[in-house]
């Protein structure tokens, strides 16, 4: 990716908070520079490829070393962004006062070095960010090395050095923990949900040396104990248990609550672990779970414009998707109506990911609800912008529900046309769904043919949905959207709302004990 095509990607995903700090930053200069010259085209032209940007830059400021600005403004804006968080996020903060430390002791300003190196040292205990404390104990030692111990008893060396062993003890248990835990994702990822006793046992070994290492655990640590309540409930998953899952869910919810000290300003991380919450419940159809923590999602409270937001999209989501998986779109419709003003007032206000989102799922209600036309003027808002989301892996899956809406359209010449700009795309990722091809296929050959063999093109279809539907690859994009209901619906010329809350029941008659 050129440096350029980065820059334009970093600047259109900060937020407001990030874009107000380096226009204050900016401000300071009294004349306008080559980089907030440039800064300015990208923001104001969003819709221009890259080759055009660079021009319009040209004409502003002719001469100008564009390779230069643009290293220049990239390393600034990253600095900006890093000045915001060391003053929301004590993670930032710490490794900050690390690098000021070693400034101190290039100075010979040994007091203060020492001074601050206590600090940091008191302040990684406290938020239990032991790669820090590791790294400030480190350089404590190497500096009182450095200066032949000065007023320091062997006692007192002694209690550092202990100090920095229990350090690298607790970076050790966190990093096997992470391991066991990416383990059991690749794991899942990859072999799918235990569906027999043996895939299970297969899962004991992991079980069993995380149990080892919560259970040898002698102080409260609140990252081995996230890590414990996320591995547990991923287990408990991906062998069927959900109602323990849930219960381990609603533990490290608890576990967040108790200790709010830990958290960013914003808690941004608070965040994305409710959301991966979320996410789990929702994969597994467990809707009744999803209140709890929609409940904790409305229970945030931030100052952050830019957060607030987001978290309102995110809480939408989530409360729409449970009516979009059961073809409700009658009631997706009524909840989208609610947050017209609070959200969709601001839909680009919302980084590009969260913008797709929204954009995709609105168009998806559009089109359960039969308004077509509706559903493809929202996502078009994407496609015609797609040089500024083609980088997001959600702009495939959304040029796959703009095949079904043109196929509603009728546009049947525009639908070939966008078939055969997919297959050139998919040839440079080197790696297509068999969703995708089914779809091209379907589209382009089967499809016109249905009159005249409907039942023989079911049969075949459903077998082939079969094979699709238990391959874990092709889980991740019918979790976002369940083409196969939607032809399955087409060949059996009923609506598509009935195709979805049909599988629904059937899933749930499946899963139900015996």
């Amino acid at each position: 990716m050129s440096k350029i095509h980065s820059l334009i990607l970093l600047e259109h995903s900060m937020t407001l908070a990030e874009k107000k700090a380096f226009r204050i930053r900016s401000m300071r200069n009294k004349e306008k520079s080559d980089y907030i010259l440039l800064y300015d085209v990208i923001e104001k032209n969003s819709e221009l490829s890259t080759e055009n940007l660079v021009s319009e830059f040209l004409k502003v400021r002719p001469g100008a070393s564009v390779e230069t600005t643009v290293k220049y403004l990239y390393e600034l804006l990253l600095d900006s962004m890093l000045d915001l968080r060391k003053e929301q996020d004590s993670f930032y903060s710490l490794f900050n006062k690390l690098l000021k430390v070693r400034i101190l002791y290039e100075k010979s300003m040994f007091d203060e070095c020492f001074s601050m190196l206590e600090l940091v040292m008191e302040q990684a205990e406290k938020y239990q960010n032991y790669y820090v404390l590791l790294l400030a104990s480190r350089l404590e030692l190497d500096y009182l090395l450095a200066l032949n111990f000065p007023n320091l008893s062997e006692k007192n060396l002694l209690k550092k050095q202990f100090k920095l062993n229990e350090a690298i003890k607790y970076v050790r248990k966190i990093n096997e923990q992470s391991s066991l835990f990416e383990d059991l994702k690749h794991r899942i990822v990859y072999k799918g949900h235990a569906r027999s006793q043996k895939q299970k046992d297969e899962l004991n070994d992991l079980v069993f040396s995380e149990i080892s290492i919560v259970t040898s655990q002698d102080v409260d640590n609140f990252e081995i104990s996230k890590l414990h309540q996320l591995f547990q409930s991923n287990y408990l998953i991906s062998v069927g248990d959900y109602k323990s899952a849930l219960n381990s869910y609603i533990e490290l919810n608890n576990l967040f609550e108790a200790n709010k000290h830990f958290w960013s300003n914003p808690p941004i991380y608070y965040l994305h672990t409710l959301e991966g919450v979320l996410e789990s419940l929702r994969s597994i159809r467990n809707y009744e779970g999803m209140d709890y923590f929609i409940n904790q999602l409305k229970s945030i409270e931030s100052q952050s414009i830019g957060f607030k937001i987001n978290l309102t999209c995110i809480t939408y989501l989530y409360e729409l998707f449970p009516f979009i998986d059961k073809g409700d779109f009658a009631s997706s419709l009524q909840l989208m109506n609610t947050y017209k003003e609070s959200l969709y007032d601001k839909l680009f206000s919302l980084n590009r990911a969260r913008q797709a989102e929204l954009c995709l799922y609105t168009s998806l209600i559009y089109f359960g609800n039969s308004e077509f036309h509706k559903a493809h003027k929202f996502l078009n808002q994407i496609i015609l912008r797609g040089k500024n989301y083609y980088y997001l892996p959600l702009y495939r899956t959304i040029r796959l529900v703009n095949l079904m809406i043109l196929y509603k359209l009728g546009d049947f010449d525009l639908i070939r046309y966008e078939i055969r700009s997919m297959k050139r795309d998919l040839m440079d990722i080197a790696k297509d769904y068999k969703i995708e091809s089914f779809l091209f296929r379907f589209l382009s050959k089967e499809l016109p043919a249905v009159p005249l063999k409907r039942q023989q093109l079911l049969e075949k279809t459903m077998k082939e949905f079969t094979e699709i539907h238990q391959d874990v690859f092709e889980k991740q994009i019918l979790r976002i959207f369940d083409f196969t209901a939607w032809v399955e619906s087409l060949l059996r010329k009923m609506p598509i709302s009935e195709v979805l809350i049909n599988r629904i029941n059937a899933a749930q008659i499946e899963a139900s004990p015996v």
